[in-house]
Order: C-alpha cells, then sequence, then structure tokens
C-alpha cells in the first residue's frame, strides 16, 4: 500500500475521540510512508488528518471540486492538490490514485464515497480494501445494516468479507496488507 484514499467529514463532530481518531490515523500513514489521498479540504476531520500527515513528515495529495475550492476551503499546503469540475471526477480520481480506501466519520457524503467505491469493488472495477475507522463506535450501525442486508438476502456474505471495520488505525492497516478480494463472477455477453 503506498496511497489510501480517506473519506471523512468536513465537521469536527459532536465527539473529541473522532478528531483524536483522525490524527492517530495521520500519524500510522505518515509512519508507514503511506500517501494520504482525500478531499482537499482544510476543515473538520479532512484537515485534522491531512494536517497530521503533513505535521509527521508525510505526503498527502487532495482532490478538490473547484466549486469548494472557490469557497475557499481547500488546503493550502497539501503536497499536491487536484482541481476538478465535479464531484464525480473526485471520486474517479480519487479511486484511480488509492490503493485501499478508509472512511472515518461523516455525514451522507462521507457514505456515499463510501458505498460507491465499495459497490465498484463488489462488481469487480476494483480489488482494494476497503475499510471502516469504527471511531468511538461511530459505525456500528452500518456494521449492523450490512449483517442485516445478510440476513435478509440482498447482499451475498462474500461481500462481507469486503467491509473491514476496526477501531485503531494500525490495526486496520494490517488488515488491509493481508487483504483478499473476494471471487467476482465475470459477466458474459
Amino acid at each position: 500500500m503506498k496511497q489510501i484514499a480517506v473519506f471523512c467529514g468536513s465537521s469536527l463532530g459532536a465527539s473529541d475521540e473522532y478528531k483524536s481518531g483522525a490524527i492517530q490515523l495521520g500519524k500510522e500513514l505518515a509512519r508507514r510512508k503511506i500517501t494520504l489521498i482525500y478531499g482537499g479540504s482544510s476543515i473538520g476531520l479532512m484537515g485534522a488528518v491531512a494536517d497530521t500527515v503533513l505535521s509527521e513528515g508525510g505526503r498527502a495529495i487532495g482532490v478538490i471540486p473547484r466549486l469548494l475550492e472557490e469557497r475557499e476551503i481547500s488546503h493550502k499546503g497539501l503536497t499536491e492538490l487536484h482541481s476538478v469540475e465535479t464531484m464525480h471526477e473526485r471520486k474517479a480520481k480519487m479511486m484511480e490514485l488509492a490503493d485501499g480506501f478508509i472512511v472515518l466519520p461523516g455525514g451522507t457524503g462521507t457514505l456515499e464515497e463510501f458505498f460507491e467505491v465499495f459497490t465498484w469493488g463488489q462488481i469487480g472495477l476494483h480489488q482494494k480494501p476497503c475499510g471502516l475507522l469504527n471511531i468511538h463506535h461511530y459505525y456500528d450501525p452500518l456494521i449492523s445494516l450490512f449483517d442485516h442486508m445478510i440476513e435478509q438476502k440482498f447482499l451475498q456474505g462474500k461481500f462481507r468479507s469486503m467491509l473491514i471495520a476496526e477501531a485503531e488505525p494500525s490495526v486496520l492497516l494490517e488488515q488491509f496488507s493481508n487483504y483478499a478480494p473476494p471471487t467476482i463472477k465475470a459477466f458474459t455477453e
């Protein structure tokens, strides 16, 4: 793993533990010399993880739509900043650059980014790990929903293994290094 995309909130959330977890992840990425690929913002958990990676001597690459860049929330101290036209281009660029995806606490935009890359993996567009950094049990309800989808036959059990959820960044990254994607049936015409 050389580059990992991180999806997370543009706010800090209700608990100080969310920011602490973002900082821990930033330190772990820098320690392992893994480049951060993220949404390019200077605020919220996005800013916290980027600031930490940079302050620890790591590399941080942002991908931001011009609309958000014009609102002056883009991070000015990044290793690289890619400006794109749309949110779709942002996600495509992040997927192209990343060797895996980590999701920190966030809102609907964060979940939308996660579900898109998870679905891309499920249909075979990539074979990269997708992980939830389950800080302060934030993602417990989502993990339960995945189990419910399997019970109700809307998600095949083999795809549950694609959802790696851990509370500690070091444990999550270790699981990434051992990730084996499920076999995807080839599409036939």
